[in-house]
């Protein structure tokens, strides 16, 4: 890819940029924790987005999507969202350097990438953080990593419309080759965690699904959840929010509160237990404790929270059926998109055999395999 946009560069542009590369992100478990300050389990991934930029002497940003195979020019002095538009990202990550008292230059940029589409690998992210890494790098802004996980995080907030949470961009830019990022979402702050799989591999299956109930049902288990800290601070004064209570707590939580709350206070609680469980069974290469875990985050997910569906559960439960296999979760915001896998490498041909098998006699959809590795965070690649 980083050969195809610079070699297109230079024919559009007549150029030679440099290039910058964010990655994807898999969360290894701790969904839907992170609106209550709890805690997540996230690595990047070898694939990406690739950024190819350089300065020019217009007063004016011409921008190119290899993807779309599409041109976006737009004036330096008048940034604006375009509804629903890719170059959103380029504009609502120069407006944030522009509020940061950053001086604006022009430039020419290519984008391109590696990301599956609708795979949950979050592209969005690694689109804003890969567009940060490249402006900053080109014109040496000396934005530090904190800032631009924040800028892509309020960039997609405001220009792209999309309230997503911080654990996306900030696993995109801090990632490490072969670990995962224990992440505090109270205090942005992570602790590295060597994930030495063995003979085992992470495989996504996509279900290629997405149902259109997802936005609705997030919004109202967010409401759940800030619903059931209003009603137990009256019984746990000190809380902030459900991370600040124990799996200990809760045969008090549920007589407190109302039986369509409890289900999903409990999966938040022990969902955050669950990361510190996990991130410690790999600190101890304890494959089938990890592998455990997954399986009741997707119970959980599927049982409590009410955010699976019925694709997702039964590419979950054919993977948990199999001997190979230690453990299988829905993974990112529900209704569809991926399971996360934890899958002999011996087995691998017999799991996606059997995957998609099942799978298509039973939906009539063929699923997507992806593998994935855990690989650095953003940075300017050598040309």
């Amino acid at each position: 890819m980083k050969e195809k946009l610079v070699q297109l560069f230079y024919q559009l542009f007549q150029n030679q940029p440099i290039v910058a590369f964010a990655p994807g992100r898999i969360n290894l478990i701790g969904e839907h924790t992170d609106y209550q300050e709890g805690f997540v389990f996230p690595a990047a991934v070898a694939q990406g987005i690739y950024v190819a930029i350089a300065k020019n002497d217009l007063n004016h940003c011409r921008l190119y999507s290899f993807d779309f195979e599409e041109e976006f020019t737009f004036p330096l002095d008048s940034i604006f969202p375009k509804k629903g538009h890719w170059a959103n990202y380029v504009m609502g990550m120069l407006s944030q350097f522009k509020q940061a008292g950053i001086s604006l230059q022009s430039f020419d940029m290519v984008i391109g990438g590696t990301i599956p589409v609708g795979a949950g690998l979050s592209s969005s992210a690694a689109l804003s953080i890969g567009i940060g890494t490249a402006i900053s790098s080109l014109f040496n802004y000396q934005v530090s990593k904190n800032s631009l996980v924040r800028y892509a995080q309020k960039s997609e907030h405001l220009f792209a419309g999309v309230n997503c949470g911080i654990m996306d961009p900030y696993a995109s830019t801090f990632g490490a080759k072969g670990k995962a990022l224990l992440l505090d979402c109270r205090s942005n702050s992570h602790e590295e965690i060597q994930v030495d799989l063995g003979n085992y591999s992470l495989i996504l299956v996509n279900s290629k699904v997405k149902h259109s109930l997802a936005d609705t049902a997030y919004n109202k288990r967010r409401e759940a959840c800030e619903d059931s800290v209003r009603l137990l601070q009256a019984h746990f004064p000190n809380i902030k929010t459900l991370r600040d209570l124990n799996t200990t707590d809760l045969g008090m939580i549920e007589t407190i509160l109302p039986a369509q709350f409890f289900p999903k206070a409990k999966h938040i609680i022990t969902e955050n237990h669950r990361v510190h469980l996990a991130a410690k069974a790999l600190q101890e290469q304890d494959l089938i404790e990890f592998g455990q875990l997954l399986n009741q985050s997707h119970q959980s997910l599927s049982e409590d929270y009410e955010v699976s569906c019925a694709e997702l559960d039964e590419l979950a439960a054919t993977a948990q059926s199999m001997d190979f296999v230690l453990g299988s979760r829905m993974m990112g915001g529900g209704f569809g998109g991926c399971t996360l896998n934890l899958v002999h490498r011996e087995g691998l041909e017999e799991f996606k055999k059997v995957i998609q098998e099942n799978y298509e006699s039973t939906f009539f959809i063929i699923p997507e395999f992806i593998e994935v590795t855990l690989s650095e965070g953003a940075s300017l690649l050598n040309s």
